[in-house]
């Protein structure tokens, strides 16, 4: 007759052997369910491997691995020649008394903190909720160009490496491994950069790259000049840094250096800020003249030039202009780049390239934020740039984005002829439109979320001179574009009529 402990076990224990997690964790976590909840008893003696695995029809190693699991968590003692038996982890900590409060409100969690502290307005969180099915974004790539399958088996080799452990004992954030050297070849190669990694840091992200360069750059009230429209997640890193922005006009040749030179003067200005590839939101191109001319006026007026490389490896038509940082000879330019845009985007990375002193006192700031890093990551990346996989996919994923691009233009040109102007980009991820009327760009937000298509405010720029939508394609694929066009007439035609 099997005992009450088996019968219970029989009763109450399921499994499902597609699901991701293993049979053992599953039945585990039953097993310590039916004891919180007082069906198994301590003490109580649990069958042997063998009866386990034939009371649940699993394999005798399944069932060892369950009982391996418990004891690991101290809900079991695994005696040998005797059995497992039930335990009770005991309890560590205990409740504080909260005298002088309400019982209902004893052991709840305050909503407000009891004392002040520093709010910040540029902090505010610009995240927008909707349930549209399609969402334009600034431009972004679309993940499911991806094989999650083959990142899988990356990420999964790349934790396999024996030189990881070594990594993660390491001391310092600045000892240049693998992964600084790979990188530094893959600039140098794509780039045109003559770099070693004591010139390179790694970050998470481009707004950590530019966080702690601001820290190390910007005081109270320092100057910082921007784009006339520039990029809001910049602009409030500048701000909360103590940085005092002023904004220099943008044509079709980029940032206007000639107004920088006719409004400041030597020594006014800490820094300028400079998407030198396509510019931000506008998409417009840093002639090579101004390029020269914004070089040499950094010499002689002693700022930095901070360069946004943010989109470099997308690029359709012709050849990409090589970042002015490799013309740089005085050390006068910090330039920022991501690296990986053609993968998933928790394997992305920022990345800074400046003179070797500048990059030592930045490797410091970024220990107190980030000591250890994505070490798997950076494994992984390091091995797809060496294997040049990581050429492969942007080649890959840069012939759809065109396809994409041409597609967008065909239906604005359509849809939209002497409604919008737009320059057909030579690469990047977004169009720049501009309303040849004046709208309320608010209304049409309104009024296009009523049909399915969103618009958060990040990527509309109405101004009294500016009526325009930074609108990024690349997550969308041709059919999608084609019914959001639609739609966008659709919502502009009640905005127009109204």
């Amino acid at each position: 007759m099997n005992s009450p402990v088996n019968n219970v076990l029989k009763q109450l224990i399921t499994f499902d052997k597609s699901l991701v997690q293993p049979v053992y964790i599953q039945v585990a976590q039953q097993i310590i369910n039916a004891i919180q909840r007082g069906y198994i008893s301590k003490g109580n003696k649990l069958p042997g491997t063998r009866t386990l695995s034939h009371l649940l029809n699993i394999h005798r190693n399944t069932a060892v691995a369950i009982y391996d699991e418990l004891a690991s968590q101290g809900w079991v003692d695994i005696m040998a020649n005797k059995g497992t038996f039930v335990l009770e982890p005991e309890q560590t900590t205990a409740k504080i008394k909260a005298t002088g409060k309400p019982m209902n409100l004893a052991y709840t969690y305050p909503k407000e903190a009891g004392f002040p502290f520093q709010t910040s307005f540029h902090l505010a969180s610009t995240t927008q909720e909707t349930t549209a099915k399609y969402i334009i974004n600034d431009g972004r790539p679309d993940l499911r160009l991806h094989s999650a399958h083959q990142f899988s088996k990356w990420y999964s080799a790349a934790m396999k490496r024996r030189p990881l452990i070594h990594k993660w004992n390491r001391s310092s954030i600045s000892t240049p491994f693998k992964f600084k050297t790979q990188l530094c070849n893959y600039l140098n190669a794509t780039r045109g950069f003559h770099i070693t990694p004591s010139n390179l840091m790694s970050t998470r992200s481009t707004e950590m790259s530019l966080y702690v360069v601001s820290q190390l750059l910007i005081k109270q009230n320092d100057v910082v000049l921007v784009g006339q429209l520039s990029h809001y997640a910049s602009n409030t890193i500048f701000q909360e840094a103590g940085a005092t922005i002023k904004t220099v006009p943008v044509d079709d040749n980029g940032l206007d250096v000639e107004y920088i030179k006719k409004h400041f003067v030597k020594n006014s200005i800490r820094c300028v800020y400079v998407c030198a590839h396509r510019h931000y939101p506008t998409t417009k191109t840093l002639s090579a003249e101004r390029r020269l001319q914004l070089l040499q006026l950094a010499k002689t007026y002693g700022f930095a030039i901070i360069e946004d490389d943010y989109d470099y490896d997308f690029q359709f038509e012709g050849s990409a202009m090589l970042p002015m940082a490799t013309a740089d000879a005085d050390g006068m330019v910090i330039y920022l780049g991501k690296m990986g845009q053609s993968l998933f985007t928790s394997f992305q990375s920022g990345f800074v390239v400046a003179p070797e002193n500048l990059i030592s006192e930045a490797n410091n700031y970024l220990t107190l934020l980030d000591e250890q890093g994505d070490l798997i990551q950076q494994q992984m990346l390091s091995e797809l740039i060496s294997e040049g996989e990581i050429y492969r996919l942007v080649k890959k994923s840069n012939l759809v984005y065109k396809q994409r691009c041409d597609c967008l233009c065909e239906h604005l040109k359509y849809y939209f002829k002497d409604i919008v102007t737009y320059k057909k980009p030579s690469g990047g991820l977004a169009i720049w439109l501009e309303f040849c009327r004046r709208i309320s760009l608010v209304k049409l937000a309104e009024e296009a979320e009523k049909i399915d298509v969103f618009l958060p405010k990040t990527i509309l720029y109405q101004n009294k001179n500016t009526c325009s939508i930074r609108f990024g394609f690349a997550h969308l694929n041709e059919e999608e574009i084609k019914s959001v066009v639609i739609k966008l007439r659709s919502a502009y035609d009640k905005v127009a009529n109204f």
